[in-house]
């Protein structure tokens, strides 16, 4: 389906979308209301939509008039200035790598230009090709999309620990909610109810903004891993809090002293070897959680049991 019309029939059925099954996950709810039939194309046409918004912003007109400023964009959370942007664009040693912090460039496939044409990246050898592509799979499991893993929608095979993943990142809870906040404005661009942000927003906060949580399995046929990217002072306890079970988390640094290596593209490397689909910023891969709804029903009784 033509990118115009797919626009043109989300801004239609914006204003007008009717309360969600609750035994219908959101990934088809959304999918049916806003592109007609709920096929594995359609579901990932919805994931590149929401997805390349919130790393970027509104890209799309018409809409239904709710501003996003972007996960790539300065922005502000209660009040809080954040940044967000270096951790994607090799200015930190904050990716984990093999439990050593590197600085790696993100957005070496043409930065936000590809997104604006609803793509991931200019080339699939890009790191932020694997890197985009991974965000539209992890936020496909967590939406509930019934076609998730068949063909025309991959399923995610990146690191499923976003505890390990951030390790070296010490976000704190505006970071977090800023991460959270723009993709669920994302959601609610397009269409997704009050009630469906509030709740999931819920369920993510719980899932990844609660120092020290416990481990829990987030993805289908994943096993419990620890999940909580904040851990600044400022982060909520959580609730039968393991702390013990963190490894130290380090704070970002210049990448000055960096084992990384130029390679021919420009892209920003380590010099140990690995695949492109390994390597994810951990602010990246909190997009992937963030405007989700777990809306497969085990999923999200688990987020909200926490």
């Amino acid at each position: 389906m033509r990118s115009s019309t797919i626009l043109a029939a989300i801004a239609a059925a914006g204003s007008a979308m009717a309360q969600r099954p609750a035994d219908m996950p959101i990934c088809d709810y959304y999918t049916t209301a806003l592109l007609k039939n709920n096929t594995a194309a359609n579901q990932y046409t919805l994931l590149t939509l929401l997805v390349n918004t919130a790393v970027i912003g509104n890209y799309t007109k018409p809409n239904v008039g709710i501003a996003v400023t972007g996960i790539l964009n300065k922005g502000t959370y209660k009040g809080e200035e954040v940044n967000l942007l270096p951790y994607f664009t090799g200015e930190l040693d904050s990716t984990n790598f093999n439990g050593k912090a590197i600085a790696v460039n993100f957005l070496d496939g043409g930065g936000a230009a590809p997104l604006m044409l609803n793509m991931p990246a200019n080339n699939s050898s890009s790191i932020q090709y694997g890197l985009i592509t991974h965000l539209y799979q992890f936020f496909g499991a967590l939406l509930g999309c019934s076609e998730y893993g068949a063909m025309g929608f991959p399923s995610y095979k990146g690191k499923t620990s976003m505890g390990d993943v951030h390790r070296f990142m010490d976000l704190d809870a505006s970071e977090v909610g800023y991460f959270i906040m723009q993709v669920g404005l994302s959601a609610a661009s397009f269409g997704v109810t009050d009630d469906d942000v509030t709740a999931v927003g819920t369920a993510l906060t719980k899932l990844f903004d609660y120092k020290c949580a416990p481990p829990v399995a987030i993805l289908p046929n994943s096993t419990a891993e620890l999940q909580s990217i904040c851990q600044a002072e400022d982060c909520p306890l959580a609730p039968n809090a393991t702390c013990a079970a963190y490894p130290l988390m380090g704070m970002p640094t210049s990448p000055a002293n960096a084992s990384v290596t130029m390679m021919p593209t420009g892209t920003m490397m380590p010099s140990a070897t690995s695949s492109t689909a390994s390597m994810f910023t951990g602010a990246a891969q909190a997009i992937g959680a963030g405007v989700g709804s777990v809306a497969a029903a085990g999923l999200f009784a688990l987020a909200l049991a926490l």
